[in-house]
């Protein structure tokens, strides 16, 4: 990078929006699937970059919290806010998918105790017509769902598996809620953030197999009819997810958005949070020919990084990049 880009860099990121959390849930969750295909090293490589992402925007979080407290609760009353949250939760599961139960079980305390103050802090200050960043409450908690089950499955804990169950619901009337407050038309007219209105149903859909996956002889948690219920709910939302992918991806065809914005990172999560969930619902559900379509997505998901990425760098190199006060367009 460049002298000028990097003093470029250095205006945007001490303007950053607080929208740049998704890039560390997009190098979380594409890490993820590459685990679940079994491509590790190349997972590896995105959990480091995953990894060093969320330090760098966890240090300016605490940062901003001392020093200019005015803008963080600013910040915090905008649904982007929530990305903290996102962010550390699908972190957490790719620990606990590593063996890291210690690491992940930190992550998870410390995401339960950001997640009802940003939440509420969120929900008061919800307007209708809005982008698509609306449905991050649904995502946050069903991060917290998610988490919460894997690690239930991993030290056979009830009480964790039960918590996941009633944050899987919660995120579900969330979903709806944000879905009254969300303009459809930023589905075409969007930055990149619309995407969320598929990533959000696809983490809900993650979530309910992980509620499945959880129950065994040890800990035993539902019964015949929950995993009916759970098992028919996993099934809708994984049609609805792909139903959306299909109606997201034509309208980025109809009306390309070629430019770099940060909120593209946005995009490329959805992307791998599909893919991730069609392979674990695949698994939970004994749906073997899944593996296929999944195994797909996740290269797209891959591919969609790198463009997010290559977009990056050329913005922050490039002679004719702009800052402003929402971000980089």
């Amino acid at each position: 990078m460049s002298a000028t880009g990097m003093s470029r860099f250095r205006a945007w990121w001490s303007q950053r929006p607080v929208a740049a959390g998704t890039a560390v849930m997009a190098a979380a969750i594409v890490s993820l699937g590459l685990h679940l295909v079994d491509h590790e090293v190349l997972s590896r490589v995105f959990l480091a970059l995953a990894c060093a992402a969320w330090l760098a925007l966890a240090t300016d979080f605490v940062v901003r919290l001392l020093r200019d407290r005015e803008r963080w609760l600013a910040e915090a009353a905008t649904p982007a806010g929530l990305t903290a949250v996102a962010a550390t939760t699908v972190l957490g599961t790719r620990f606990s998918a590593a063996g890291w139960q210690t690491l992940a079980e930190a992550l998870l305390a410390l995401s339960a105790v950001l997640w009802p103050g940003l939440l509420v802090d969120v929900v008061r200050h919800w307007k209708r017509g809005t982008a698509g960043a609306v449905f991050l409450v649904c995502v946050a908690t069903q991060g917290l769902a998610v988490l919460c089950a894997t690690l239930a499955a991993a030290e056979s804990t009830a009480w964790l598996a039960h918590t996941a169950l009633v944050l899987f619901w919660l995120g579900l009337v969330l979903y709806g809620v944000a879905l009254a407050h969300f303009d459809p038309r930023q589905v075409h007219t969007g930055a990149g953030d619309h995407w969320v209105v598929g990533g959000a149903l696809a983490i809900s859909a993650l979530a309910g197999s992980k509620l499945i996956a959880a129950d065994g002889a040890r800990p035993y948690l539902w019964n015949s009819d929950d995993r009916g219920v759970l098992r028919a709910v996993t099934e809708a939302l994984l049609v609805l997810v792909l139903a959306l992918y299909v109606v997201l991806a034509v309208a980025e065809v109809v009306r390309p958005r070629p430019r770099y914005d940060v909120r593209r990172w946005a995009t490329v999560f959805p992307l791998g949070m599909t893919a991730v969930a069609v392979l674990s619902v695949g698994t939970a559900l004994d749906v073997s020919w899944l593996r296929t379509p999944g195994q797909v997505l996740v290269w797209i998901a891959v591919a969609g990084w790198l463009v997010v990425a290559v977009g990056a760098v050329r913005f922050y190199a490039g002679p004719e990049a702009g800052i402003t006060s929402t971000g980089p367009r």
